[in-house]
């Protein structure tokens, strides 16, 4: 689920925070990694939850409308059924693996946020998305896959309060919702009728590897951080680090110790990695600098017999 290049950021996210808050102990930062890792797939799950919250209220809807005296607008579909009959929503809302884990993590991020269930569902029922399903008689397992797919990306994953509430209840889930909702989309575009329900758990990281590369890569940037600095210093005539900004320097930093420390990874891969993670996180011109130090740099390792690169690589 998560990459090397997203376990890179969120390296990065760590060493800031120190450089921001000055508090250099390693110790606080390793596990403040570890949570943030932990809580991407706690949002994972909470997405799905979601969505198993929006099949309740559907139903909910449902029960009250046949309640009713006065006609309503369901009344005009052919099977005001329908959307909770979804058999995609249905893999969700009827899978013992998905609720074991949410009960097993106590994910009930939306028991106390009601509203925001609410907002949604309201947005889905009015969208032309909805009306055009609801409209069409009978329904195949393809076209209710594609209906959670095509509302997903149009109306839940875009919705700013939804946005908004993410963003109050975990800082470091800001980064992490965009990469969520493309693999949730992932997911709904790959699952199968037949399913097993342990689909929907998918293993966080691709092995212990990653864990180890992320925790080193914390590690040896933040203790040879004055080495680190004096090598970037080397290679920028009259360099003032206050006028550096901060995202570039520790980007700088990481991409050094990860060429000097990672003899697994490439140097072009390790270099293309900062490179682009400095286009979404720093500024325009950021990675144009980043790239003509690491050129200079890596030029002298190989000169020097610094750069001792063996293997195949790993991204």
């Amino acid at each position: 689920m998560l990459t090397r290049r997203q376990l890179r950021v969120k390296v990065m996210q760590c060493i800031y925070a120190i450089t921001q808050s000055k508090d250099d102990s390693l110790e606080k930062q390793e596990k403040f990694l570890k949570v943030s890792v932990e809580n991407t797939y706690t949002l994972y799950l909470l997405m799905l939850s979601l969505l198993r919250e929006l099949h309740t209220m559907a139903e909910n809807h449902v029960m009250h409308d046949t309640k009713k005296y006065m006609a309503s607008a369901t009344d005009s579909f052919p099977d005001k059924e329908k959307f909770i009959k979804n058999q995609l929503l249905l893999q969700l809302v009827n899978n013992p693996s998905l609720t074991a884990e949410l009960n097993k993590r106590k994910i009930k991020g939306w028991y106390l946020n009601a509203d925001y269930i609410k907002i949604l569902y309201k947005e889905i029922v009015r969208s032309r998305l909805y009306k055009i399903y609801m409209a069409q008689e009978g329904n195949s397992y393809g076209e209710d896959k594609n209906l959670i797919i095509d509302l997903f990306r149009e109306v839940i994953a875009p919705n700013e309060k939804l946005y908004e509430f993410f963003e109050d209840d975990k800082l470091t889930w800001v980064d992490d919702i965009p990469l969520v909702n493309t693999f949730v989309l992932k997911q709904f575009k790959s699952i199968k009728k037949d399913e097993s329900p342990s689909y929907f758990l998918p293993e966080l990281l691709k092995d212990e590897q990653d864990m180890e590369f992320a925790l080193k890569l914390l590690s040896k940037t933040l203790l040879n951080n004055k080495a680190l600095e004096d090598e970037i210093q080397g290679k920028t005539p009259n360099w003032d680090k206050d006028r550096i900004a901060d995202i570039d320097a520790i980007l700088l930093k990481m991409a050094i110790c990860e060429l000097l420390n990672f003899p697994s990874i490439p140097e072009r891969v390790s270099i293309n990695e900062y490179l682009e993670i400095a286009k979404e996180y720093s500024t325009p011109k950021s990675s144009i600098f980043i790239n003509g130090i690491l050129d200079k740099l890596v030029k002298e390792y190989k000169t020097a017999g610094k750069l001792k690169k063996a293997g195949r690589g790993l991204l």
